[in-house]
């Protein structure tokens, strides 16, 4: 049976168990009847014309692409303040180790052509949005609970390549084109108390991870990490950082998020890294 993006946004939050919407996230575009829907990580101007040509009625991106979800995308990096609490570290010093983060992304909001792709998908008449923190908070959750099922089940102190065979068991991982990489620290190092940081807008770079390794957090996860952080980390860091790699974290809560689409009977045409 057809869909609605109001419907696409309902099945998002609450398969994340979230209250609302958050703000990376947004419906450009709305549309009801939907039964042929593109689905890509990135989608652009280009993406939009390809749907129409496929033949699809309704089209989701799972970045930001423009709109409120670029404009108010700042916010949703608190989510980094509350996962470094979540583990244990001071309000005050999470707040300061976060706004780094988010006053550069502040100004690079600012820098966007927020309306290019939304205008796009307007004068094609195609229903648009994007579902961004909601599938990754997903994914964070299940790649929580998988690394917690192995270390509970061992019966001694778990090192980082536990943790690494316990990401192999999830599809996405254990067929990915990238692999699992620990750039800083190492597999026989122990694991200590791991924090999985994901659906926060984007990984925490150096200042954040310093700041979970400071407050007894033995291992950091992030998706990616650019390179002058890793090297930043190897001179200061007293813990490992493991790098799991986008597009493969990315699709844990994507491709079930995609599954319940399908499962109503609406087609997904997959793109862009699905």
């Amino acid at each position: 049976m057809p869909i609605s993006t109001n419907e696409l946004v309902d099945l998002a939050v609450g398969m994340a168990d979230l209250e609302r919407l958050p703000s990376d996230s947004a419906v450009y575009v709305p549309g009801d009847n939907l039964r042929k829907v593109m689905f890509g990580i990135d989608i652009a101007a280009g993406e939009l014309l390809l749907a129409r040509q496929l033949g699809c009625d309704g089209v989701i991106a799972h970045h930001p692409a423009g709109g409120s979800a670029t404009l108010r995308f700042p916010e949703v990096l608190t989510r980094q303040i509350e996962l470094l609490i979540d583990h244990g570290v001071p309000h005050d010093a999470a707040r300061a180790a976060a706004q780094p983060l988010i006053s550069r992304a502040i100004m690079r909001a600012h820098a966007a052509n927020f309306d290019h792709v939304p205008s796009v998908a307007r004068l094609l008449g195609m229903p648009f949005m994007n579902m961004h923190l909601p599938l990754d908070e997903l994914g964070r959750k299940i790649m929580v609970d998988t690394l917690n099922g192995r270390v509970e089940a061992l019966d001694r102190a778990p090192l980082v390549q536990d943790a690494l065979d316990a990401l192999l068991t999830l599809p996405e991982f254990a067929t990915a084109q990238t692999s699992l990489m620990v750039p800083v620290g190492a597999v026989d190092a122990p694991l200590g108390r791991i924090a999985v940081v994901h659906g926060a807008g984007t990984n925490g770079g150096a200042g954040i991870a310093e700041c979970y390794f400071e407050h007894g957090i033995g291992t950091v996860l992030y998706i990616h990490c650019a390179p002058e952080d890793v090297a930043r980390l190897r001179e200061s860091a007293s813990g490992n950082l493991i790098v799991s790699g986008h597009i493969a974290s990315d699709l844990i809560g994507i491709n079930r998020y995609v599954a319940q689409i399908e499962s109503r009977g609406v087609e997904v045409v997959r793109m862009s890294g699905l």
